[in-house]
């Protein structure tokens, strides 16, 4: 991974709506309706995928 970006603080990021209702039904099964949690998680799981 590049290491250049790790020390960014913020990202924005544009999610189309099948996403956003993945990210919603994610936030309400695990995280207690969390959606910051939810999008922490799978983005904790899509940059996991992407370093096998």
């Amino acid at each position: 991974m590049d290491e250049a970006f790790l020390d960014l603080e913020e990202v924005d990021v544009e999610l189309d709506e099948a996403l956003l209702e993945a990210v919603d039904e994610k936030a309400f099964a695990d995280h207690r309706d969390n959606r910051d949690a939810a999008v922490r998680d799978l983005l904790d799981e899509w940059l996991k995928q992407r370093d096998e």
